[in-house]
């Protein structure tokens, strides 16, 4: 069975694309609130036997925060993202939460920002990288991220996500590869299948569809979820974790009670129907979701 991680891209910023976490976050969201907030979750998480954490740039501040916890937690691996700048600056409402570039430049800028909180990196990814992403063809920015001595990944996001995957394990650069893959979008699958057989690891991120799973659960969660006595957020990261080609399951929890939920997936079996939505219309769901 795949391990589970904690992602950082609720906690390290006052809002995120997040359905069902309005009562997990503190009534405040100012950066003291939300560092205690994460570091809430991370004591949880590691209490749980959770090693894992996974930050990026654009989560806000969850760098800084996953840096004043570590202390202490030195058997907990750590992986973060570069690609993307929070360009919030800690509003909620803001117009744009985030840029995306994928230059030599915003690399060295991102991993000398990255390095200077975290005392180690045991992973570093590209932050959404999608086939049109001018990374496949500059090959100065692919010595660069080598160049670095810590293993390189790179996550997907979009329809095209099975496209992305084959065309980055033509570089031969990388180490891990982290997609969206739940019971409503399974449409990467085969190619993540192919990602764990050429020997990376395979990190599955946003198993509740964004929160999707949890709020409005297709009826065949629920009813499996109300027969084990589990929440539909556990059926949904169970019907993940023990697929063969899974190597960890994020959980994006937002408080130590949403992530105690999520690791009742660690026990339970679940037999689900086909669930899958076309690929295009997921994704068009995804981004009419709000920042919350």
């Amino acid at each position: 069975m795949a391990q589970l991680a904690l992602g950082l891209a609720s906690l390290g910023r006052p809002a995120y694309i997040n359905l069902g976490r309005d009562g997990a976050l503190p009534a405040v969201r100012d950066v003291d609130s939300m560092r205690a907030q994460c570091h809430r979750v991370l004591d949880t998480a590691y209490g749980l036997g959770i090693r894992w954490v996974d930050a990026a740039r654009s989560y806000g501040l969850s760098e800084d925060f996953l840096s004043s916890w570590l202390p202490g937690h030195d058997d907990v691996t750590i992986s973060s993202k570069w690609g993307y700048a929070y360009t919030a600056d800690w509003r909620p409402d803001a117009e744009v939460h985030e840029v995306k570039e994928h230059s030599l430049a915003r690399f060295s800028q991102q991993w000398r920002e990255t390095r200077s909180l975290l005392p180690r990196v045991d992973l570093y990814q590209v932050h959404s990288l999608t086939v049109d992403s001018p990374l496949f063809e500059d090959r100065a920015l692919q010595d660069a991220m080598v160049a670095i001595g810590v293993p390189v990944g790179f996550s997907t996001s979009g329809p095209r996500q099975a496209d992305a995957i084959r065309k980055a394990l033509g570089l031969g650069i990388f180490s891990s590869v982290q997609s969206t893959w739940n019971v409503l979008e399974t449409s990467a699958g085969e190619a993540l299948a192919e990602a764990h057989d050429a020997g990376l690891r395979v990190i599955i991120k946003e198993g509740v569809a964004n929160g999707r799973l949890v709020v409005d659960p297709p009826q065949a969660v629920a009813a499996q979820a109300k027969a084990l006595g589990v929440g539909p957020d556990a059926v949904a990261l169970a019907a993940i974790a023990r697929r063969p080609w899974v190597d960890v399951v994020l959980s994006g929890a937002a408080s130590p009670e949403q992530l105690k939920s999520n690791v009742d997936a660690m026990r339970i079996d679940v037999d689900l129907p086909d669930l899958a939505e076309p690929a295009e219309q997921y994704w068009a769901t995804r981004a009419g979701l709000s920042w919350n």
